[in-house]
């Protein structure tokens, strides 16, 4: 299920708001850059789904379920779960929070994986990381289903995306390259940076990006001059998880900024991107909080769409035997 619903006009509003010029890009302007928030496509897309989730039930006569794995009792993590259940009651799914104990196994967990795996009211699970330090996340990441994985980690899923196939995607990468489109920022033909290389975010990110034919370049902790490769760029995704790494100085003037990063500092969340110097600089930024993280839940429930329908259809046509979903994108040059 696609979340680009207002293509063209959302590109001629988004470059209009943003002072874009012939090719596209923008200068920072005088009363400072364009916030790309996002709550307002996350609550477009609530609304699509309580739709679309109310018509699955009245056609398949069950609401479907997003399991949730938490492995021990993390506070920050028990926060951010249960912001995900309150956005499953508002459009119909049901949530199901499957707490596991610190020291729990890795058999232990993956026991309670393929009870999941086995329901067919489950339609998407999640595991939250990080896991203790004695549980392998390979082992646990095997276990999930692939057409259950909805935050695209199992490597079934990494090798669709990979390959140009439509398997299911990390939500917040996700997430990250959905603002820029949906916020009418240009990508096709532009010079991307994306600072951090983790399977979840900075990997996925990039191949995203190439999707929408980006020129992209991947940054990590063991660059050269950081700061020459991003001052390149006109779009940049920074998930390093550093408070404060990307300056205002180290940016092009007129890029636009995808703050990824999640930090607590002095008590306050903040990013990886300053968000004082950057601003007189980018044309646009995606802040923290306010940018990505509440677009990623309503990304990741429009996953858990696309798998109910999935496995629904799949049992009609082929039994009980669970399908993952692997129609090939267009020929990429």
């Amino acid at each position: 299920m696609t979340v680009d619903r207002d293509g063209a006009a959302a590109a001629a509003a988004g470059m209009a708001a943003a002072g874009t010029d012939a090719a596209g890009m923008a200068a920072a302007p005088a009363a400072g850059p364009r916030l790309l928030t996002g709550s307002p496509i996350a609550a477009e897309i609530r609304t699509g789904l309580t739709a679309d989730f109310a018509a699955f039930k009245t056609r398949w006569g069950y609401a479907p379920t997003l399991a949730i794995v938490l492995v021990g009792a993390d506070a920050p993590s028990a926060v951010y779960l249960q912001q995900i259940l309150r956005t499953c009651q508002k459009v119909g799914v049901e949530g199901r929070l499957v707490e596991i104990g610190t020291h729990a196994t890795a058999d232990d967990v993956c026991n309670e994986i393929e009870t999941l795996n086995a329901d067919p009211a489950v339609a998407g699970i999640i595991v939250q990381m990080p896991l203790p330090a004695h549980i392998p996340l390979r082992t646990i990441v095997d276990a999930i289903d692939p057409a259950k994985d909805i935050d695209g980690i199992h490597p079934l899923n990494a090798g669709l995306l990979a390959l140009g196939y439509e398997g299911f995607l990390p939500a917040t990468a996700h997430a990250a390259v959905e603002i820029l489109k949906r916020s009418g920022i240009p990508l096709e033909g532009r010079r991307a940076v994306v600072v951090g290389r983790s399977n979840v975010v900075g990997k996925p990110a990039a191949l995203l990006l190439l999707r929408e034919h980006a020129t992209v370049t991947i940054c990590h902790s063991r660059t050269v001059d950081l700061a020459r490769q991003v001052r390149d760029a006109e779009i940049v995704i920074v998930a390093a998880g550093r408070p404060g790494l990307i300056t205002g100085e180290m940016l092009r003037p007129g890029a636009v900024v995808v703050d990824v990063g999640i930090n607590v500092r002095e008590g306050r969340i903040v990013g990886d991107v300053d968000a004082a110097s950057a601003a007189p600089v980018v044309s646009a930024i995606a802040p923290v909080p306010g940018g990505v993280g509440p677009l990623t839940n309503a990304i990741l429930l429009t996953h858990l769409m696309r798998a109910a329908r999935n496995q629904a259809e799949g049992r009609v046509a082929l039994g009980s035997r669970s399908m993952v979903p692997t129609l090939p994108m267009e020929s990429m040059p």
